[in-house]
Parts: structure tokens; C-alpha cells; sequence
């Protein structure tokens, strides 16, 4: 039944993604109008009482009447709509509540309704619409993906509305959708563990030679993916050789038989793969499944510096951005592989921009849509379905040109998320080029890395913590540190200008293997999901990496006593 929708699925994906090109060619019409309908549902809610909705008439009035909120000012009102009072901030049932991923700040509740998620639907099936067309160019075939999002809630409120991360709202909401597209049942992604969920993903997907693509949030999580499945490849050619489900995976007992109703041995398969295993000496997405065409995770921020490593697994398979979004909301939707720029989704919401001469102003002038330029950073307001107004996410974008009328955008850095000795404000934008740069230069992969502050010193000094990749060794470390400091400064001229009397140099530590994968762990047990795991890759936090073992500390000339 699956084989025959996805056709279905896919023909349903171009309607949606032409007639968004079309809106594209009216931005301005189009964003009016979602706008009035927005006001004209949230009227007569509490907050749309307060701040008189019914009465506003134009996009003037509606920016005069509205102040820019952040999260703290709606917090109240989702703490009520999580106890069980309606017509809060919207009129329709709230049926699930978003939570962030707390990765930089206290978790936050988003209100999702039907309205809500049907807005996030249609952006969803326009980037398939769009990929598809994009695979299409280059001769590849879209098809069933390989995703490991938990499909677990969190928990309940005392209102009793289910919450957890966005992703498995979107999931459990639109699941007769994602049976159609996953390369393995729904029920996998319903294990708790998450790599008990990762294997049973991998033993279901490894049947079909043909899958097309893998997706997850961010390319770091890609990176996990690439990992597990070397790691576990023997015990996943065994199970599917034998048609078992591996006994030492944390496997509730009724998952484990609704699941092992649907597997069977495929005694060809795995000697398949076994053969790729001798001959390889390793099992990669790419080995294992011949025809992938795409890879989907986010892009921009710090994407880039994971995507060096994505060859080594991938080869040449093309990376697509599927969607912009986040708790909140959707920003933005992608339209062609390995691109950056991302088209505003000006169906999901009602955006603004505030230029950077306005950042620091109490009430900022904001730009439409339409009125931005190419190659300015902006904050970016959204009002949409959640019942939020102009509400400032703290995400920084560059806006990198226009499709039709509306812009190309990527997302840069959290605004706030700066590193400073003195008051240079090198950003993780700044860093993540410079890293990326790094890794090319000495053509070095790192598992990852972060930027601190040294402790109890002012002016600090820059820490360059890193850790390798397993089997990989930085020889001449003076000279990476070396070029660490020249590429900031071409990057960041106010680290340049401070850099000369104000600044001290930076220092290079190498930390043990297992590092990161320790930092990771802090945050699983901090309550992030794993499926959202991410860190600050600059930190003024001098304990962000306390504990960690640091293999060795570099100093240049000018920094020795």
C-alpha cells in the first residue's frame, strides 16, 4: 500500500510547491492577506482582546498597536493554555505543546492547533515538491528516507495536553503521511532509547538497497547516524541474516513483538552487505545503500563545519535544507541541494526584519518582506497560527538574495550568542568559517569543537578546544593555532582591531577522545532530546567544558613566559 501512495504523495508535493511559486510572484498581497486572516482569527481571544485586534485595519496599525515581545512577556499565557484554559492565545484547541530544545535557555511551550500544524503541513510537502524537482536535474530519484526522531511525547501537562520537541508533534500528527515516506515502520521511532531506535531504523531500512535518503535535524546528528551504523554493522548483518531483533537492545517487550511481527530473515541481503563489510573494511550510508540521492538536514549556522566530513560518507550525494523552522514556527523553505538560501515560507507566517542600526533600539523599525536587501543581517519577527505576534526569536539572518519577490534567507547565529575578551563580538558564524577553513587547510577532520574564555584572567584568552577524529593526528599544532588567529582576524575585523593591544593570543587544547560525546550526554540528562541535540560552539561560560581532559595546551611565541 506504501509503494502505491508515495507516487500520490509526491504528485500532491509539486501542486503544493507551484502553487507557492506562484505567491511568490505577489509577496506583498499575499502576506497582507495571511495577516488579516491571522488578526481575524486571534480577535477574540484574551490577548487579542487586549491588544485590540478586531480594530486593526492595515500592516501600519498592526505594527503601532504590537509591541515586539519576546518569550518572557507570552510566558504566562502558556503556562495557563498548559493548564487547561482555552482561548488564550488562540481560539481553536490546543492539541500538543512545542517545547524548544533548551540548548541556549530555559525551555519554552508553543501552542500548536490544528490551524497550526495543517500551516506547517503545506511547507513540509512544498519542500518535497521542491526536491523532487531538484533531483530530477541531476538525474537522481526521490524516494523513501531513513529518519530516527523519537515519536515519543515528553509528557502531559496538568491540563492534560500532550508536549515534547516539535519534530515529534510533526510526526505524530501527520503520521499516515510519514509511514508513507520512512524506509522502516513508524513503530521503530517509538523506542525510547535512542540507540536501540537508531538500530531498529537501520535493521528495517538495510532490507531495501534502494532507499534514496537519510534525514535529521543537523549534520551532526547525520555524523551520529554515519557512526552507528559502523559501529553496529556486524550485529545488524547477523539479525538480518537470521531474522532476529538483537536481544541486548532496551526494547520494551510489546514493541519488540508488534515489530517482530513485521521482520523476516533476508539471508541475501546480509550477504551482501557482509561482502561490503570485508571488502571495505567499514559499512557507510553510501555502501550500504547504493541508490541515496539526498542527505536532508539544516544548513547555515554552524552546518558547514560538520559538512566537511560528509564526503567521507556520502561522496558526492547532495545535501538539501528541507525547511527553516523551529519550535516556533517555519521561516523559511529550501528549493535546490547543496544552496544555502532557503525562501521566506510567507504562507506560514507573517515575517518582519529589523535592520542592525535597530538592534539596540527600545522600539525598532522593521522592514517587510519585500522592502530587505541582499547581503544585510536582520532579526526576524514572526506572527502566525501559534497565536504569538512579532514575536523576536533571537535568530540572526542574512538575506542572500530573491526568489521571485520574496527572499532567499539563512539562518547565521543566535543573536546574544557572541564571545568577547574585550568587546570584539566574534560570533558563531565567525568561528564556524574559520573552523571549517581549518579542517581544509590541514585537511583534518575534527569531531568537533567549541571557543571559551580562559578563567580568572582580564582580557581572557581565546581556548581553542578541539577534538580530533579517531585515527587522525594535527602534527604541526603551532601552525594551526597560528592560522586559527590570522583567519579570525580576516574574519572579524573588530577581533583584528583588538587583537593588536587588547586582546591576548589564543591557545589551542586538544581534548581526549570522547569529549564532545561527553558534553552531548550532559545535555541528554539536562532533558534535551536527542533528536534536538546541538551546542554553543563559542561560550562565555568559563564550566561549559569543566571536567573535560585536555591532552595538551598550545601557546604561540608571544604567549610564553
Amino acid at each position: 500500500m506504501a509503494n502505491l501512495l508515495l507516487p500520490v504523495l509526491t504528485t500532491i508535493a509539486e501542486r503544493a510547491r507551484a502553487n507557492f511559486v506562484k505567491k511568490t510572484r505577489r509577496t506583498s498581497a499575499v502576506q497582507e492577506q495571511l495577516l488579516k486572516e491571522l488578526l481575524q482569527t486571534h480577535k477574540d481571544t484574551e490577548l487579542g482582546r487586549k491588544y485590540g485586534l478586531r480594530d486593526i485595519k492595515t500592516i501600519e496599525q498592526f505594527q503601532q498597536q504590537i509591541p515586539i515581545l519576546p518569550y518572557s512577556s507570552y510566558e504566562p499565557y502558556t503556562e495557563r493554555i498548559a493548564q487547561g484554559e482555552k482561548n488564550i492565545l488562540t481560539p481553536d484547541p490546543v492539541v500538543y505543546l512545542n517545547t524548544t530544545s533548551g540548548s541556549t535557555g530555559n525551555q519554552k511551550l508553543i501552542p500548536v492547533t490544528q490551524r497550526f500544524q495543517n500551516s506547517l503541513g503545506w511547507a513540509n510537502l512544498t519542500c518535497i515538491g521542491f526536491l523532487g524537482e531538484a533531483l530530477r536535474s541531476q538525474n537522481r530519484k526521490f524516494g523513501k528516507l531513513l529518519v530516527t526522531n523519537t515519536a515519543q511525547i515528553t509528557g502531559r501537562t496538568s491540563g492534560g495536553i500532550e508536549y515534547g520537541p516539535g519534530g515529534t508533534g510533526v510526526l505524530r500528527m501527520g503520521k499516515f503521511l510519514y509511514e508513507q515516506l520512512f524506509a522502516h515502520p513508524y513503530e521503530t521511532l517509538q523506542a525510547a532509547d535512542s540507540i536501540t531506535r537508531h538500530y531498529l531504523c537501520f535493521l528495517f531500512a538495510l532490507r531495501d538497497r534502494s532507499m534514496r535518503g537519510i534525514g535529521a535535524n543537523f549534520p551532526m546528528l547525520i555524523l551520529r547516524i554515519c557512526n552507528y551504523l559502523e559501529r553496529y554493522a556486524e550485529d545488524l548483518i547477523r539479525d538480518i541474516e537470521t531474522g532476529t531483533i538483537a536481544s541486548w537492545l532496551t526494547l520494551e517487550p510489546e514493541l519488540r513483538a508488534k515489530l517482530e511481527r513485521q521482520w523476516s530473515a533476508n539471508p541475501g541481503r546480509a550477504a551482501q552487505l557482509r561482502e561490503i563489510l570485508k571488502s571495505e573494511g567499514r559499512l557507510t550510508p553510501k555502501l550500504a545503500w547504493p541508490e541515496l540521492s539526498f542527505t536532508a538536514t539544516a544548513r547555515g549556522g554552524t552546518s558547514d563545519f560538520y559538512f566537511e566530513r560528509f564526503p567521507s560518507y556520502f561522496d558526492d550525494i547532495p545535501s538539501f535544507g528541507a525547511v527553516f523552522a523551529s519550535a516556533e514556527g517555519t521561516f523559511s523553505i529550501y528549493h535546490d541541494l547543496n544552496n544555502d538560501g532557503s525562501i521566506l515560507a510567507i504562507e506560514a507566517g507573517f515575517f518582519e526584519f529589523i535592520p542592525q542600526d535597530q538592534w539596540e533600539v527600545e522600539h525598532p523599525k522593521t522592514l517587510l518582506a519585500t522592502e530587505v536587501k541582499a547581503g544585510e543581517l536582520y532579526r526576524i519577527l514572526m506572527t502566525n497560527y501559534s497565536g504569538f505576534y512579532r514575536y523576536d526569536i533571537g535568530d540572526v539572518v542574512e538575506v542572500l538574495g530573491f526568489y521571485e519577490q520574496v527572499p532567499l534567507i539563512v539562518f547565521r547565529h543566535r543573536r546574544g550568542g557572541i564571545l568577547s575578551s574585550t568587546t570584539e563580538k566574534t560570533t558563531e558564524f565567525h568561528a564556524t568559517q574559520v573552523m571549517q577553513s581549518l579542517q581544509q587547510e590541514f585537511s583534518l577532520p575534527l569531531e568537533d569543537f567549541c571557543i571559551t574564555l580562559s578563567e580568572n584572567e582580564f582580557p581572557a584568552h581565546y581556548l581553542v578546544n578541539i577534538e580530533l577524529v579517531d585515527g587522525h593526528n594535527l602534527s604541526d599544532r603551532l601552525a594551526f593555532l597560528a592560522s586559527f588567529d590570522r583567519k579570525l582576524k580576516e574574519t572579524n575585523v573588530y577581533y583584528q582591531s583588538k587583537r593588536k593591544d587588547q586582546v591576548p593570543p589564543p591557545r589551542l587544547r586538544i581534548l581526549a577522545p570522547g569529549s564532545f560525546a561527553k558534553v552531548r550526554q550532559r545535555q541528554v540528562e539536562r532533558g534535551i532530546p536527542d533528536s534536538q541535540l546541538k551546542f554553543p560552539h563559542i561560550s562565555e561560560d568559563r564550566n561549559f567544558l569543566a571536567g573535560l581532559e585536555v591532552e595538551q595546551e598550545v601557546r604561540l611565541p608571544e604567549d610564553r613566559d
